[in-house]
């Protein structure tokens, strides 16, 4: 299960990222906390969430050029420096008592564009660390399990530090907490990687990275999935407060408890990705974790039961973690590494670029038609996304299979035949 941890680069990564994405959720808390606490506005709430997402979206596939140019590791140094100073620079602001909204607004665009690079970066500098290539996909489940673990702990700390120090503490100890992930890129022995695309024109490389993107049937089909559910599904998580208060009839705590289950679902969806020895099989995986996604969604929104509503999210985060962890691992082992990091930027869009448009559609339509039903929908739309990917699997293992057996993942052909 951990066997990508042999691997002295990614153990680096790893150890850092731990400590730094625990702040980083810390901060996610305190964010929505501050500016409530300062306007009182929902609007501005969802004004906030936006203009902190949408560079993801229009800055992603430039950013995902630059990353197959420049050097990665260097590139994840600057992103995280700056992101280290955007959550120390709100911290001073709070304590010298200035802190206004514009200037929230100012520094989550900052955020945004900070992310829009450090994922491609991230993802495709996953590779760069292993040993082996063929722990990636355990690399990946790992480093989502590391997410989800900072998922159930930085929310409890961001809580216990807002009821005991005020919202400053939490942006300064996120900033402070990049510190470990910074060392940790500084510590790590990397051969340097040679590019081919460094003299071509910029637009011809984007270009190039679309083309292959949505050419290629196998990474075409996984983003736009993936893409769908982010859309439809994710949005969810903008109508926890709703169905914890409005339908459950609970506080707080109900909406702590609620999280908590979807994160212990997408914790468990991890650990198991994990243990899987190899990416072949993922394909097939894909439309049953999305389905089962949305299938917890549509139960979900049927019940007024908190005991069962708390089960069916555990399920429901499960069914999310097993189709993101393994969309990116399967687009992860088949892409180019040449064209990489554009690839991984599509992947980022479809993942967080889409989130802002999700949010809106979600706020809109629950204003409209009510919170359950929004769920419904979108629940029944993830399902139906996932039958039109089931279908195009015999297509989809076509093109991944020699892949595989090129790379020796799949070296038996009576393997690969007991896979179709």
């Amino acid at each position: 299960m951990f066997r990508s941890l042999e691997s002295y680069n990614f153990r680096l990564f790893f150890m850092g990222q731990s400590v730094s994405l625990i702040g980083t959720w810390i901060q996610r808390i305190a964010m929505p906390w501050l500016v409530y606490d300062l306007t009182h506005s929902v609007f501005l709430l969802g004004l906030i969430g936006f203009t902190g997402q949408i560079p993801v979206f229009l800055l992603g596939p430039f950013a995902g050029v630059l990353t197959d140019r420049w050097n990665r590791r260097r590139l994840l140094l600057y992103t995280q420096t700056l992101a280290m100073a955007q959550a120390i620079a709100i911290a001073i602001l709070i304590y010298l008592g200035i802190i206004q909204v514009w200037m929230i607004v100012v520094l989550s665009i900052l955020l945004g564009c900070i992310s829009a690079f450090d994922g491609p970066a991230r993802q495709s500098f996953m590779l760069e660390m292993l040993t082996k290539k063929d722990d990636l996909s355990n690399a990946i489940a790992l480093n989502s399990t590391m997410v989800n673990g900072a998922r159930l702990i930085g929310p409890s700390v961001a809580g216990i530090l807002l009821a005991s120090t005020g919202e400053g503490m939490c942006f300064l100890i996120n900033g402070l907490s990049y510190l470990v992930v910074i060392f940790s890129l500084f510590r790590m022995k990397i051969k340097p990687r040679t590019t081919k695309t460094g003299r071509q024109h910029f637009l011809t490389q984007f270009k190039e990275g679309f083309t292959y993107t949505f050419g290629f049937i196998p990474i075409k089909s996984v983003i736009l999935l993936l893409a769908l559910i982010s859309l439809m599904g994710m949005p969810y998580t903008v109508l926890m407060p709703v169905f914890a208060k409005k339908i459950l009839h609970g506080d707080a705590h109900t909406f702590g408890f609620m999280m908590a289950a979807t994160g212990l679902g997408a914790l468990a969806g991890a650990l198991y990705l994990a243990s899987r020895k190899s990416v072949v099989g993922l394909e097939k995986l894909i439309p049953m974790a999305s389905t089962l996604f949305g299938v917890g969604l549509i139960t979900f929104s049927f019940s007024r039961y908190l005991p069962l509503s708390i089960f069916l999210l555990i399920f429901t985060g499960l069914g999310m973690m097993m189709q993101m962890a393994s969309s990116n691992s399967i687009i992860q082992t088949i892409v180019d590494d040449d064209k990489r990091g554009r690839v991984m930027s599509f992947y980022t869009m479809a993942l967080m670029g889409t989130a802002p448009f999700g949010s809106l559609l979600a706020g809109s339509l629950a204003q409209w038609i009510g919170a359950p039903n929004t769920l419904l929908i979108g629940g029944t739309t993830c399902v139906i996304g996932a039958i039109l990917f089931a279908k195009n699997l015999p297509k989809i293992k076509k093109e991944i299979h020699p892949i595989y057996i090129k790379q020796g993942i799949m070296n038996d052909p009576l393997e690969m035949m007991n896979q179709e």
